[in-house]
């Protein structure tokens, strides 16, 4: 029998093999400007999957800034922009706000787009997302191996950190990957007559320049000092130190140089103005004393409060948001907005409360803190029954950044609040709720732009909410009900290499660092402030063994 050929038999299998075309590299001979076209058109999966692969021109392209920035503007600011009540009442499709690469502002955007620097819009995108997700690594930067009374003072603007306690001082850290420390200043040099008093009130103020940064301290002697400090040589200097006050202890402060308004436990409330530097005179020189424009009187703000100064070109608007012991409801809370010349002349004074005509505070009448004993009446803002009758318990904290105003309270929830203030009126909307934590609410903070942090007393629960415009649209009111309006943190439980250094450094042989070891310590409580920039939340937390610690959420 004659044998098969090796072909005939296995030929049946050959044929079934896949022939494998060559790859062929059509990409590379496109010009930059018709392969960003191409990966335009690709969904985000495939653009991230795209820049692994060679040739480097497609890597390249793949990360192209106005790519990332198209595909940020489909996703964080189309869907802001279909809410806007012009553009969402005419009926405009959202699909029909087309990104265009000729725009140059969107909504908010000057976190996003600074004069001199290029915006990396990939990582801007991996920002928002990581947000939006609660998802972030957690670091741990010690402040002090024992409890300080009274506390650490802790606010943030900008990516840094600034700390003032009777011990240490006050301190500036930055927020960034380094976690290092700025600057350092004593309090004890604030000039004679100031004696070792303990600060109780830190205020930084927001609307200084790119080159410093103004902060003020009060103290419990009634007394305040203004700092400033240099972002280019990273140093503190002592610009003013106001004398002690038979007034009582400063417990609030607000700073808009060259205003600054502070507020003191006997509720008496008091406006400053400083003269502004001639340009002969050095940054460092010691300022004048400033002049005291108004002196304020009440007997209805109780804590928690906060202070705010709004100056424009003509006038300056100060504002105190406070809490308000009512009958049968509990609390709620109040407002009251004073409208000066710049030469500190009251033009105006409103009051606002977020109660009705059957609800009466536990004063017998409800004066806005104002000079020489006159009083304003209230203009009260619709509250209904069943909204008063929820609020049995004081607030724990309060946070005003106009319209928006938060509350928290320790039965788990927090409170929504929009105030309203035009030309004719102010108001504040009734409360809406705001549920999603599991243990009480021990602080809470919120921006400019209704995004806001809460903290759980435990301060191992914290939830980021999404409450811009408030709660006027159906969509919203959903949302609020179905509970989609915050998310919970959850970051990567790993500590921070260089914090365990700086705690080896300062521990000698004990602190923080030991428990560090072991990964971050569960135990522990907050002190009720919580604050957050682009990048970063920060909770000031006080472990089981006494110390405290600053815990950095970094979301970049």
């Amino acid at each position: 029998m004659a044998k098969r050929r090796a072909s005939d038999a296995f030929g049946d299998e050959r044929q079934t093999k896949r022939i494998r075309a060559p790859v062929t590299d059509r990409l590379s001979k496109l010009s930059d400007e018709l392969i960003l076209r191409v990966l335009s058109f690709l969904p985000l999966s495939d653009l991230i999957v795209s820049e692994r692969y060679d040739p480097r021109s497609l890597k390249t392209n793949a990360g192209d800034s106005q790519l990332w920035k198209a595909l940020y503007y489909n996703r964080f600011v189309r869907p802001r922009a279909s809410r806007i009540p012009g553009i969402r009442d005419s009926g405009i499709p959202a699909d029909s706000l087309h990104f265009s690469s000729k725009l140059s502002r969107w909504l908010d955007d000057e976190s996003l787009v600074k004069r001199g620097k290029e915006t990396n819009w990939k990582r801007q995108y991996k920002l928002r997302h990581n947000w939006s997700r609660g998802s972030c690594i957690v670091s741990e930067v010690p402040v002090a191996e024992q409890a300080s009374i009274p506390p650490v003072l802790v606010q943030m603007h900008e990516s840094t950190i600034y700390l003032a306690d009777q011990t240490d001082g006050l301190r500036a850290s930055s927020s960034k990957a380094d976690r290092g420390m700025l600057s350092r200043m004593p309090l004890s040099d604030r000039g004679k007559g100031t004696g070792n008093s303990s600060p109780t009130a830190l205020a930084v103020d927001t609307s200084s320049g790119p080159e410093s940064t103004n902060v003020a301290i009060c103290f419990q002697d009634g007394s305040f000092s203004l700092y400033r400090l240099d972002h280019d040589t990273s140093a503190f200097s002592h610009q003013y130190t106001h004398e002690p006050s038979s007034n009582g202890m400063l417990t609030a402060v607000s700073i808009s140089y060259p205003y600054l308004v502070t507020m003191t436990a006997t509720q008496i409330l008091s406006v400053y103005k400083f003269e502004t530097q001639q340009d002969t005179e050095s940054e460092n020189d010691i300022l004048d004393p400033p002049r005291l424009l108004q002196s304020l009187h009440s007997h209805t703000v109780w804590p928690p409060l906060t202070l705010s100064i709004r100056p424009s070109a003509s006038n300056i608007l100060v504002s105190i948001a406070y809490s308000l012991p009512t009958y049968l409801s509990g609390w709620t809370v109040g407002i009251q907005e004073m409208r000066m010349t710049l030469s500190g002349e009251i033009v105006s004074t409103r009051l606002a409360s977020a109660i009705d005509q059957h609800f009466r505070p536990l004063v017998s009448s409800i004066p806005s803190t104002s000079p020489s004993g006159t009083s304003t009446p209230t203009t009260p803002a619709p509250f209904t029954y069943s909204e008063a009758n929820q609020i049995h318990s004081k607030p724990t904290s309060l946070s005003y950044s106009h319209p928006y105003l938060l509350v928290s309270h320790p039965d788990n929830t927090l409170t929504l609040y929009m105030v309203s203030s035009t030309a004719e009126s102010l108001s504040i909307s009734p409360g809406s709720r705001l549920w999603g934590h599991t243990s009480s609410v021990s602080g809470a903070h919120v921006g400019g732009r209704g995004k806001a942090v809460s903290v759980s007393s435990r301060g191992d629960e914290l939830r980021v909410w999404e409450l811009e415009g408030g709660f006027g649209s159906a969509a919203s009111r959903r949302k609020l009900a179905s509970g989609a309006l915050s998310v919970q943190i959850r970051p990567e439980r790993r500590a921070d290499m260089d914090c365990l250094a700086a705690v080896a450094a300062r521990r000698d042989g004990f602190g923080l660092a030991l428990d560090l070891e072991d990964g971050l310590d569960e135990i522990g409580v907050s002190r009720g402030w919580v604050g957050f920039d682009e990048e970063n939340v920060v909770v000031l937390r006080e472990k089981g063994c006494g110390g405290q610690a600053l815990m950095v959420y970094d979301f970049s």
